[in-house]
């Protein structure tokens, strides 16, 4: 049976117009009604997200704020810590490496394994890019520093070690107490003979002292030999104290120690004599390094004062007769 349709005058076309049924000019009107407001809430959606932030974006960007903040801090702090290491570095070359003489670590060996090749390229293409690169390098750098100032402190402890045992083997006193040397009759260098007559090199210092006084050791080392003669150095004793050094005691009236035996700083080796080619009781004590005399005057550092060294050291150069 088709469907009846009822009919209505519409006074404005004049016309008879079909009725539609009113449930299905509802349905229509709500499905307009639902579009507009999803077309109205989707234009309001866009509106915000693009120009208001939401309560999370905010905190995220005020967290990313502060996170660039203390990258900042960071950075400013790294920079403090790379002076105080390059301070350290310099310390270390100028100072502690000039006293145990040893070479300064050049700056290529100090910050060596270090490298910027691909080492970043995860933090780059971000907003803030620029301070994490910058804050990561530079801890980078001063890590590598420090590892390699740790390996140059190490290796200045072994040679402060090392130091110590060369300062007890160095000749550093006198080879007669202070107390028995009557004077220093001959210094180091050319003087004239009281034989020959003549000015001949004088190898060392005589101390003029009374017979059977007590020679000691000037430092830690061991006996290299004992010898007597008629002539020359006459009774002697010659004690190694490594590191190149040597000492010698010559003229002696006899020794007290023999070949080969350790000897510490002050411990008696011999007594002064006249011995071999002598005019007169006296003690004639050299310093050899690397087995060629040098200056015993720089070597009695520990029993001079400065201005004691500076008194000896004048009379070093006034004319004097050697005794042998």
């Amino acid at each position: 049976m088709a469907k009846e349709k009822h009919y209505i005058f519409n006074q404005l076309t004049q016309n008879f117009e079909v009725l539609e049924n009113s449930r299905d000019r509802k349905a229509m009107r709500i499905v307009l009604v639902s579009l507009a407001v999803l077309g109205i809430a989707f234009v309001t959606a866009i509106l915000l997200f693009t120009f208001l932030k939401s309560p999370k974006e905010k905190s995220l960007a005020r967290e990313l704020e502060y996170m660039k903040l203390q990258y900042e801090i960071l950075d400013d702090r790294l920079n403090q810590m790379e002076v105080l290491v390059t301070d350290m570095e310099q310390r270390d070359n100028d100072l502690y490496r000039v006293m145990f003489e040893a070479d300064p670590i050049p700056s290529s060996v100090r910050k060596s394994g270090f490298s910027d090749a691909d080492r970043y390229a995860d933090l780059f293409g971000y907003m803030n890019s620029g301070v994490v690169v910058s804050a990561s390098r530079k801890l980078d750098v001063i890590a590598s520093q420090l590892y390699n100032q740790s390996v140059s402190y190490d290796s200045l402890f072994a040679l402060a070690r090392n130091k110590a045992d060369m300062m007890a083997h160095i000749p550093a006193i006198f080879p007669l107490k202070e107390t028995e040397i009557k004077y220093i009759s001959s210094y180091f260098g050319y003087r004239p003979d009281p034989i020959y007559k003549i000015d001949k090199f004088h190898s060392g210092m005589d101390f003029s002292a009374n017979l059977n006084t007590e020679a000691y050791a000037t430092g830690d080392g061991v006996v290299f030999d004992v010898e007597k003669n008629e002539w020359g150095y006459g009774n002697m004793v010659i004690i190694d104290h490594g590191f190149g050094y040597k000492t010698r005691y010559a003229h002696l009236q006899k020794a007290a120690v023999r070949k080969g035996q350790k000897v510490k700083r002050g411990q008696v080796i011999g007594f002064i004599g006249s011995s071999g080619k002598a005019t007169g009781v006296h003690l004639h004590y050299e310093v050899l390094k690397n087995d060629v005399q040098i200056d015993p005057i720089n070597f009695f550092y520990s029993d001079l004062t400065p201005d004691e060294y500076e008194q000896i050291l004048q009379q070093s150069t006034l004319p004097t007769q050697t005794m042998d």
